[in-house]
């Protein structure tokens, strides 16, 4: 029997990412190998990103690219998943011709159906319907020997609508998956040599509040906790205005808890905060940073801010730089805002120029680049315990790890560490990553 190739390109986060990595094992059963070669595939799939315009036009471009080979391989099946797919459904067959099937983020675990009906019957599909089940979240991915760390998906959904945001109305409302359901797909990775996991929704703080229980994120994080053999926990992403006192004091009474979170806070402006429907005011923001702080003294906050928000003054962005001084994240992503069709924010008046946009994203970049490389730097001569995670990408020579603070940290050793954990006294900081020398193992 011929092997079957599946390439598969991923745009966006890291809930895209782990999607993506449930598609290739679901395919795995009908047969469906993994390859990087694109020209070798049978089966070539776009997990999509809407977030901002940019991702789309990057899809567009590459199913251009794609267009050429179907030319060329008529048998050639293609199809796109994710937000851009749920956002388009239908009107995508009529943009790009040559796609075979268009699928929602409801809909990842009828891949295998959908393929049979385009080999068999060559027709067009769309399947973009919204579904009550988990069953597109709950799929289990088996890891790749040698991986140490792994996504799990607790929930899916979102309903807090800010108004630049198409999430809630591409990913639906939240719906949270049952803990047992969590717990027995931790204990099968941790089985398969995982140490970490990462926790992944649209909004874990508001984990559990469909049951109608007392079954909330921190419950979540402390029955995690009990799984032997797993070392870190993680999660993202967080909402501000959702983060209890009662999750940030989880930081401090769980110690399989990472010392890191990312917390988007979007803009510096209370006033621009209102427009985006953020519920939360930047005193509210920094307070919790200060009590997070106060409970563990090394976390690294990380954060996202919007630039150039409709209606977004000098004065409103100058108060986005002023908070970035005031709390000295150890890394942000921002960019610039994209409108997208369908949000409140699109009718907004006010809006920023392109020009002035890239302006004051290019020196909020320069900002975040001085703090970070000054965090950096302040580790060094630090002892730092590490997750080995396996060869580095910079050098065969050397391995990397990861603080539980989330920092990359490169080092020499000839001994195969990978899945345990080390000390390495740290030697040197870069802007995107440490040096360090191992000192105990």
């Amino acid at each position: 029997m011929k092997n079957k190739y599946l390439y598969i390109e991923t745009f966006g986060c890291q809930m895209n990412v782990h999607d993506s990595e449930q598609m290739a094992a679901l395919l795995a059963d009908k047969g469906y190998k993994l390859t990087e070669n694109i020209k070798l595939a049978d089966l070539i799939l776009l997990n999509t990103c809407s977030i901002r315009e940019k991702a789309a036009h990057k899809v567009y471009s590459e199913l251009g690219r794609i267009g050429k080979l179907k030319e060329q391989n008529p048998e050639l099946i293609v199809g796109v998943g994710g937000c851009l797919a749920q956002h388009l459904g239908r009107k995508f067959h009529k943009r790009v011709g040559h796609l075979d099937f268009v699928f929602g983020t409801h809909n990842i675990h009828r891949l295998p159906e959908m393929i049979s009906s385009v080999e068999n019957k060559r027709e067009k599909i769309t399947n973009v319907d919204f579904s009550k089940s988990l069953n597109s979240i709950g799929i289990y991915a088996p890891p790749a020997n040698g991986t140490v760390s792994a996504f799990v998906t607790i929930m899916q959904g979102c309903n807090n609508f800010c108004s630049y945001c198409v999430v809630p109305y591409l990913r639906g409302p939240e719906m949270s998956r049952p803990p047992d359901d969590i717990i027995e797909e931790i204990r099968k990775l941790v089985d398969r040599g995982i140490r970490e996991v990462t926790l992944l929704g649209q909004n874990v703080n508001s984990y559990g509040r469909t049951f109608g229980n007392d079954l909330n994120f921190t419950a979540l994080i402390k029955k995690i906790g009990k799984i032997s053999e797993l070392e870190r926990i993680r999660f993202m992403t967080s909402h501000p205005r959702d983060l209890s006192y009662e999750l940030i004091n989880c930081f401090a009474e769980e110690e399989k808890l990472c010392e890191h979170i990312h917390l988007p806070v979007q803009s510096g402006s209370n006033r621009i905060l209102e427009l985006m429907n953020r519920g939360y005011t930047v005193e509210e923001y920094i307070k919790k940073v200060d009590c997070l702080r106060k409970l563990r003294p090394q976390i690294s906050i990380t954060s996202d801010i919007i630039i150039g928000f409709p209606g977004e003054t000098q004065n409103d962005y100058q108060e986005t730089i002023d908070m970035m001084e005031k709390i000295r994240f150890d890394s942000t992503f921002s960019f610039k805002y994209s409108e997208r069709k369908g949000t409140a924010a699109e009718k907004l008046e006010g809006k920023v120029e392109e020009g002035e946009k890239s302006r004051r994203l290019t020196q909020a970049q320069a900002l975040q680049d001085q703090h970070t490389i000054e965090t950096n730097l302040a580790m060094e001569g630090s002892l730092q315990e590490l997750l080995v995670e396996g060869k580095s990408k910079n050098s065969e020579n050397d391995l990397m790890g990861r603080t539980s603070s989330w920092k990359i940290v490169n080092f020499k050793s000839e001994l195969e560490l990978t899945g345990k954990r080390v000390k390495v006294k740290i030697t040197k900081a870069y802007l995107h990553s440490l040096r360090g020398k191992i000192v105990d193992i």
